[in-house]
């Protein structure tokens, strides 16, 4: 039998019925049996989903291109964190700090790293991965108490795919979703919404309607909390799959939870614990506020497409095909960069969303990544 379904059968017998949040909170990092905790690999081909730093090394280069840009921005400060929220086993943060290092070699000097991983196993990873980084001090790996471990005075805070990856309350007209078990299975239950849960759907979403389900993001709303509250100056980007209230109001992203296992989407989170990733797009909405509410100035949602074209715009992306010798090599590199930026890949459902912290406006609204298709000055 499954040893974490057995340890979440014996939490119910104990404690009653669970949130849905604790189900997967459980399923995904439990210490030893959850998802992110296991070292099965996840990511890539082998694995159940890809992220974009899984297509090619250059959406890493060119968002090290954008954080040269924004440290810029900054007025070059001799110091600035680059703190990274679930970084996997490290590729984007090696791809990061090996370009910025033959790139922006200021720019490098100046950036200390940081990767916020709670996984014992993803940590090992980054460690094997970023082993000459880490020993000379230019990155670390810091625990999820986040709030401890930000300190400089100008910050970029990244976020691939994280907040979609933290646990959700679920709720339809019947009340909160519970989680109970009988006869050796795991059954729905329903118990009276929060009131936390019924001001979220209040401000950020919408009350699902007869037969409908709706998430309740609380993890991501208190992470996005930790994480504007920490940043005194500087820059979030936060680029994930997800929507708006708006998109909700007209009728979309209704239950978007899903589970992932090996490429194959399944709607049923309650098979195989701690074996098969489960996720929700995220309310960009709801995140938005959060980060304004810590005196954050948030831009127009814009799409991954829309992101990197504007970042690669100017020198034609470079990045990507710097170490192309060959004709075939560069068309193999020009197809990971169509998955990275086309509709048909992830660049039309994933977005990006930036805030900043003490910038001048129009230092912002020259960063290449807000601009693409237009023409600044000087660029």
């Amino acid at each position: 039998m499954n040893p974490l379904r057995q340890i979440i059968e014996q939490e119910i017998r104990e404690r009653g019925p669970v949130p849905f949040s604790r189900y997967m909170e459980l399923c995904l990092y439990h210490p030893e049996l959850g998802y992110y905790s296991r070292s099965a690999e996840k990511f890539g081909r082998a694995g159940d989903f890809y992220t974009s730093s899984d297509v090619h090394a250059v959406f890493g280069r060119l968002l090290a291109r954008q954080f040269e840009e924004m440290w810029r921005a900054l007025g070059s400060p001799e110091q600035i964190e680059l703190v990274e929220f679930g970084p996997g086993r490290g590729l984007f943060a090696q791809d990061v700090l090996d370009w910025s290092e033959k790139k922006f070699p200021d720019f490098f000097g100046a950036l200390s790293y940081v990767l916020v991983e709670g996984s014992p196993a993803l940590r090992q990873r980054i460690n094997e991965t970023l082993g000459r980084h880490i020993e000379s001090g230019k990155a670390k790996i810091a625990a999820l108490d986040l709030l401890d471990e930000v300190s400089a005075s100008n910050t970029i805070a990244f976020a691939n795919e994280f907040f979609d990856a933290l646990s959700v309350e679920i709720l339809s007209a019947k009340g909160s979703l519970r989680i109970d078990t009988r006869d050796g299975r795991f059954v729905e239950t329903w118990a009276k919404p929060s009131p936390p849960e019924l001001e979220f759907l209040d401000l950020y979403s919408i009350h699902p309607e007869p037969h409908e389900r709706i998430e309740a993001p609380l993890a991501a709303q208190h992470s996005m909390d930790q994480i504007a509250a920490s940043i005194q100056r500087g820059f979030l980007i936060a680029i994930d799959y997800g929507y708006t209230r708006e998109e909700q109001l007209a009728g979309r992203h209704r239950g978007t939870l899903k589970a992932l296992r090996q490429h194959s989407v399944s709607a049923n989170p309650y098979e195989a614990p701690g074996e098969q990733d489960i996720t929700a797009d995220v309310n960009f909405t709801a995140l938005a506020a959060a980060a304004e509410k810590h005196g954050m100035r948030t831009h127009k949602l814009i799409t991954q497409s829309q992101f990197l074209m504007g970042i690669g715009e100017a020198n034609q992306f470079a990045d990507a095909f710097e170490e192309c010798r060959l004709p075939q090599e560069r068309a193999k590199v020009a197809l990971q960069l169509k998955h990275l930026v086309t509709p048909a890949g992830m660049g039309e459902s994933f977005n990006v969303l930036i805030a900043s912290k003490g910038v001048q406006q129009e230092r912002i609204e020259s960063l290449s990544g807000l601009n693409f298709g237009r023409d600044i000055p000087g660029r």
